[in-house]
């Protein structure tokens, strides 16, 4: 799940803040960091483990996460840019609909099993991650909201992209919100 990761929580964060600042780059790296950390180790172990989602698909790592963030960090830019890193981790747990697998979700306060995958062994899991409908609609979702957001922010400009590059800015107005 790697469009719908990104492109749902660049959606989602930039909408609820509204920070037209907020570096991108680190929040999609947050949107990611779950499942850089948890898939291969679940790969590694799946036939000891029988789950997907790992520590860093619970709230304790996102807590903990977040802590480090406001306690290493002094206000400002520093803390801006990593705590987007933060919030898309936060976000991530959102759209992998983790509230279905409270086991993993609250662990360890519900016991030390994660929950576990479809499939009984890595070439069933994969199969029924890529096998599902589903997971292709979220990552075409995903990606038209990426797709729409490259040409919104005219990423295709070289000087717009450097921008992008160094700053994790883009220049993509959000507006305001429709009031009531």
């Amino acid at each position: 799940m790697f469009f719908w990761h990104i492109g749902g929580t660049i959606a989602i964060v930039r909408y609820a803040f509204r920070d037209e600042r907020m570096d991108l780059r680190f929040l999609a790296l947050g949107a990611l960091l779950p499942d850089l950390i948890d898939k291969p180790v679940a790969l590694l172990f799946f036939s000891d483990l029988q789950a997907s989602a790992l520590f860093a698909h619970t709230l304790l790592f996102s807590f903990a996460l977040m802590t480090v963030v406001v306690v290493a960090t002094r206000r400002g830019r520093p803390r801006r840019r990593w705590m987007a890193l933060a919030v898309g981790v936060m976000v991530h747990l959102l759209l992998d609909f983790l509230w279905g697998a409270p086991e993993t979700l609250f662990w360890p306060l519900l016991g030390t099993e994660f929950a576990p995958a479809t499939g009984g062994d890595v070439g069933g899991y994969l199969g029924a991650v890529f096998g599902n409908p589903w997971r292709w609609v979220q990552e075409a979702v995903g990606l038209a909201y990426v797709v729409a957001l490259y040409r919104k922010a005219d990423l295709a400009n070289p000087g717009k992209r450097r921008r992008f590059i160094e700053t994790g800015q883009v220049d993509a107005p959000i507006g305001r919100p429709a009031s009531p």
